[in-house]
């Protein structure tokens, strides 16, 4: 009978010990997230309300792809408790993200390749579709890499070769068949999925593969090579310029495909932050500003590790052709005094040199556009030692 009373003294003694330290140690979760402080409120109207004023959803791109990155970062740096949050969705690319931010209820913005609208008027698919468009900003440029034989030089030695240019679906097919067709270069394309594709080409079944998209972009970083393969040069030819960038990848970018002091000529595409042209008036036009507002603010942050060093070609104010910007953006930069000072500096430039004045303007934008692209390699070469640098510092 003791033995049972001190065996039952030692349990109650047990438990109270148990829930000393329990309420020390635990904390209660409504008091640390905001997320159970929602579902601890059993889904009130309030709640509901709030969720969804202040959440923001963002289109971005396929798995590994730089647009996903960039959703995540945004993510990472605007969601501020429960005044805005960026809610970033796995895309299938630019293509099907143009039809998103038109057509899927609940989507406020999406990464877009700058060429898509473009090509699909020219095929016939829409008409006008600029119009129901705005961008936030312009974002970085997104470099043609060819992955093939050595045997393929340029681009050139693709004539009636067999080219993946991924799903139609994305953007890649769009830069890729645009470039082909302006340069008069005729391939047997297939649409394939660039993980596949690689290893079709690494069985000789096609002869390459191209991908549109950030450099370092995953799937060609990680691409591996047994020695057969490198990056081929697409020319900055006359026909591309009024459209496209010249670009350069190094075996910075990519030391599978480059040879260490080698660089590959390349052209580029800007990627575009783009929303539906809705009214200044409605409730998703409030929501816009509210993001506006958050990104252009703390837009520096982005621009240092451990962002994607992309960011650091960015610059907000940078116009874009034949694209309207979403008017509470436009006015947010003019009233920080936010200007395009890569133009500035451009022009600057030009008037320092005497033979300035004989360039036509078609040259000059063309002159422009490669000033740009240096500008943006300069700036991402700097981004890069930066990261180094950080690095060895660990």
């Amino acid at each position: 009978m003791r033995n049972a009373l001190r065996m039952a003294l030692a349990a109650i003694m047990m438990i109270y010990a148990f829930a000393a330290r329990a309420e020390q140690t635990e904390y209660d979760p409504a008091k640390v997230s905001d997320s159970l402080k929602a579902i601890f409120q059993f889904g009130s109207t309030s709640t509901k309300q709030s969720l969804n004023a202040n959440t923001v959803t963002l289109i971005t791109g396929t798995i590994g792809g730089t647009y996903v990155q960039f959703g995540a970062d945004l993510a990472s740096v605007l969601d501020d408790g429960n005044r805005i949050r960026v809610l970033p969705i796995v895309g299938r690319g630019s293509v099907q993200s143009v039809a998103d931010i038109l057509f899927l209820q609940g989507v406020d913005l999406g990464i877009v390749r700058a060429d898509t609208l473009d090509y699909l008027e020219r095929k016939g698919f829409a008409k006008d579709i600029k119009k129901q468009f705005t961008y936030v900003t312009k974002l970085y440029n997104e470099e043609m890499q060819v992955i093939a034989p050595k045997s393929v030089a340029t681009l050139k030695d693709l004539e009636g070769k067999t080219v993946s240019v991924d799903l139609p679906n994305g953007g890649t097919f769009v830069t890729a068949l645009t470039v082909f067709e302006r340069l008069g270069i005729k391939a047997k394309f297939v649409y394939v999925e660039q993980r596949i594709a690689m290893e079709k080409l690494k069985a000789g079944e096609i002869d390459a593969v191209i991908v549109v998209g950030g450099k370092p972009y995953k799937s060609v970083s990680t691409f591996g090579n047994d020695g057969r393969f490198h990056l081929a040069t697409v020319d900055y030819a006359k026909p591309l310029q009024s459209d496209y960038l010249p670009a350069t990848l190094t075996a910075k970018d990519y030391p599978n495909l480059v040879k260490e002091g080698e660089s590959v000529d390349t052209i580029a595409v800007p990627a575009v932050l783009a929303a539906y042209n809705w009214a200044p008036n409605t409730e998703r036009y409030r929501k816009l500003a509210l993001y506006v507002d958050a990104f252009f603010t703390k837009f520096p942050t982005l621009q240092n590790p451990p962002f994607h060093p992309k960011w650091r070609e960015v610059s907000l104010a940078a116009p874009l052709a034949g694209w309207n910007r979403l008017p509470v953006a436009q006015q947010w930069l003019d009233r920080h005094g936010v200007e395009p000072v890569t133009r500035q500096r451009f022009e600057a430039f030009l008037r320092q040199s005497p033979s300035a004045a004989k360039v036509s303007d078609a040259d000059k934008e063309t002159l422009f556009k490669q000033f740009q692209a240096w500008d943006a390699e300069k700036a991402q070469a700097k981004a890069q030692a930066q990261a180094q640098a950080q690095a060895e510092k660990k």
